[in-house]
């Protein structure tokens, strides 16, 4: 069969797609990459190439040496990382996904996917339930680069008829790997430090609400999304995708049941600002319609699976 590229493969996403992905076509037909050269033990079951995105020419040789058919394009600069350099998050988030539309625009490959997300949408967009199609006007380096995304994915499509298809992801929260440097990430932070210290001090507020989802959700959204029938995909620009919703204070008493002892205390930052220009909740009522979605994975379930995950 032709192969699977998926670039980022080191990123809190990237392993548990790559893992995923070869349990269904196989190790030998999955192939990682990442800039760094070193790449964690637990990939280490099929081929991986060392690749910095901005090199096109040694992107398309991997293309071209592995009948690679599709990309997952999982490579960026995260929020919070963004914010410190924000020339550099835009160049790498926005000209690495040109880099990829242009392969499949040339017919090197034949399908792309490309993740958007929640920081898309501003202080502007209805906060609660967000629409699919909004008011969209992000104030963060990381939510302008993911809106210039989506708009070149859709022109790639409609221009060119290029197979690319996205979704707007949440908070994500797994065990598996370190978080990327996003504002969502003290929804990881918070098990590690339950765990180690059982106390911990969160950068955002007690009722900082944001939309949220278990890794494995999103990992099932990802490939149900590039496995449906093209005429499924209605929408080129991104899809909204919903999990659960919750603050630190719902998640910190949902840990107690578990660590009664467990304690938190509240100092915002900068990332708190973030936080208030995302949405409380998404409507993903679109992606449940066109390709059938459909989460699974709730708030207390999830505080068991990372205590049980980090635990081990």
């Amino acid at each position: 069969m032709s192969k699977i590229l998926i670039i980022g493969s080191c990123g809190q996403i990237g392993i548990e797609l790559v893992l995923e992905l070869r349990k269904i076509y196989g190790n030998q037909n999955v192939i990682a990459s990442d800039i760094k050269e070193e790449y964690p033990i637990s990939i280490a079951g099929g081929p991986y190439y060392q690749l910095d995105i901005m090199n096109v020419q040694k992107l398309k040789a991997i293309v071209k040496e592995n009948d690679i058919k599709e990309i997952y394009l999982l490579a960026a600069l995260l929020s919070a990382t963004a914010e410190k350099k924000p020339l550099f998050a835009w160049n790498l988030n926005i000209q690495g996904l040109f880099n990829v539309l242009e392969l499949a625009k040339d017919k090197l490959i034949n399908k792309v996917f490309w993740p958007s997300s929640i920081a898309v949408f501003g202080s502007n967009s209805p906060a609660n339930r967000t629409p699919q199609h909004t008011v969209m006007e992000p104030s963060t380096v990381y939510g302008i680069s993911k809106l210039a995304g989506e708009r070149w994915c859709e022109y790639y499509h409609n221009k060119y008829g290029v197979d690319v298809r996205s979704i707007r992801y949440p908070g994500l929260i797994s065990y598996k790997s370190a978080p990327g440097g996003g504002t969502t990430d003290y929804a990881v932070d918070i098990f590690i430090q339950a765990l180690k210290s059982k106390n911990y001090t969160c950068y955002l507020r007690k009722d900082a609400k944001l939309p949220m989802m278990y890794m494995s959700d999103a990992i099932r959204a990802t490939i149900e999304i590039m496995e449906a029938p093209p005429s499924s995909i209605k929408i080129r620009s991104s899809y909204n995708l919903s999990g659960i919703s919750f603050d630190p204070n719902e998640i910190t008493n949902a840990i107690r049941r578990e660590i009664p002892e467990f304690k938190i205390k509240y100092e915002p930052d900068f990332r708190q600002q973030i936080a208030e220009s995302w949405p409380n909740s998404v409507d993903d009522s679109c992606a449940k319609t066109d390709w059938k979605w459909e989460n699974k994975v709730g708030l207390q379930e999830i505080v068991k699976k990372m205590l049980k995950g980090l635990s081990q």
